[in-house]
């Protein structure tokens, strides 16, 4: 089993939310479609910019945390190096 810390994006250089999470492309799902009232359904968060994945979930939660506490122009570059033209990763999960 595959876990993941992931950013999802309103939009180029938006609002943005870091998560991990054990099922990427049902939690992306859950994003887009606003399953649950919550951060990314209020700021529109549905665009899935930048992920990683890790051995464990334990791992996966440390790397969340720590990007959490990260200066946005840190999260930014980031994504930048991974994703120049802030493409959506979603269908590349398929």
């Amino acid at each position: 089993m595959a876990f993941y810390t992931y950013i999802i994006a309103s939009r180029r250089n938006g609002t943005l939310y870091t998560g991990s999470t054990d099922g990427l492309i049902q939690r992306t799902t859950q994003h887009r479609e606003k399953t649950f009232a919550g951060f990314t359904a209020k700021y529109g968060c549905a665009t899935l910019v930048w992920f990683e994945p890790h051995d464990s979930r334990a791992a996966a939660f440390i790397r969340e945390r720590q990007i959490k506490k990260w200066r946005r122009t840190w999260k930014l570059e980031l994504i930048e190096k991974a994703n120049h033209g802030w493409r959506d990763f979603f269908e590349d999960l398929f």
